[in-house]
């Protein structure tokens, strides 16, 4: 008998030095550029660079999602805009990779250029990770928001997303609706007209803009909730799948945070949406 509880002390010794083998690419960083240099940048030797974090193998659904964490394209909250949002996807099955773009400081291609090769690379990475190259969204906050809807609205191709995900986004650039502090870090302090209507996002939704889920809060003082409000508008004008979701109260900015008062609300709309197609 002493020797049975010998051996399986051993055995459990064993194991505990050496634990099986885990096949998850959670909180593996990847530089954007580091094969080679993007086509403009700015003037603080910003990095660009993204956090996977891919759902264990027997849950993956294929599914996956770039997400653009908000911050007036000044900064980013890269936690509960960004990675704090990997445990509530990667249990769905779906895939996550948190993108950390550079700043523009006036010039709108160097994020748009970040954002385009985070989608691309999912694609790139479908076999390797286990990804539906024709089942990859975007999510936005915010400042991120409005990057988001801008790839939704006008990438083509392998950065085209296929659904979108927007929270409290900014999405038009007319000064009197706008985040006047994300007008001017994206277009620059005296943008064209027609800089300002391009990227008014809502005026370039067409029949192949992908479905969008938005949220925001009614008492919104940061980004005005007819940003969001005309982005639904001219999804359904146009045939567009989507659901627009407007909570009484909360502000500007809650992300994930448990502190939002409609958070468990939140999460299970949002829930209820990503299985539905």
């Amino acid at each position: 008998m002493k020797r049975i509880l010998l051996s399986l002390i051993m055995v459990l010794a064993v194991i505990g030095v050496h634990p099986a083998p885990n096949n998850n690419d959670n909180s593996k960083r990847i530089d954007l550029w580091t094969n080679g240099a993007p086509h403009v940048s700015n003037d603080i030797k910003d990095t660009a660079y993204v956090k996977v974090f891919l759902p264990e193998t027997d849950k993956s659904t294929g599914r996956a999602v770039v997400i653009c964490p908000g911050g007036g394209y000044t900064h980013l909250a890269m936690e509960h805009e960004g990675t704090q949002w990997a445990p509530f996807f990667n249990e769905l099955g779906i895939a996550v990779l948190v993108l950390h773009y550079r700043m523009p400081q006036g010039d709108k291609r160097i994020p748009i250029e970040d954002a385009e090769a985070a989608m691309k690379l999912f694609r790139e990475k479908s076999k390797t990770w286990n990804i539906n190259p024709n089942d990859v969204g975007i999510m936005g906050f915010s400042a991120g928001g409005h990057l988001a809807s801008t790839i939704a609205t006008h990438a083509t191709a392998e950065a085209k997303p296929n659904f979108q995900i927007l929270f409290y986004p900014v999405i038009s650039m007319d000064k009197n609706v706008t985040h006047i502090g994300s007008h001017d870090n994206f277009l620059g302090n005296n943008p064209t007209e027609t800089d300002e209507k391009q990227y008014s996002n809502a005026s370039q939704i067409n029949e192949s803009t992908p479905r969008a889920w938005i949220a925001l809060s009614d008492d919104d003082r940061a980004v005005p909730p007819v940003n969001s409000v005309e982005y639904y508008t001219e999804c359904y004008k146009h045939n567009i799948p989507a659901s627009l979701h407007v909570y009484p109260s909360g502000g500007h900015g809650w992300g994930i945070r448990d502190t939002f008062a409609y958070h468990n609300e939140m999460v299970t709309e949002l829930r209820s949406w990503l299985k539905s197609f």
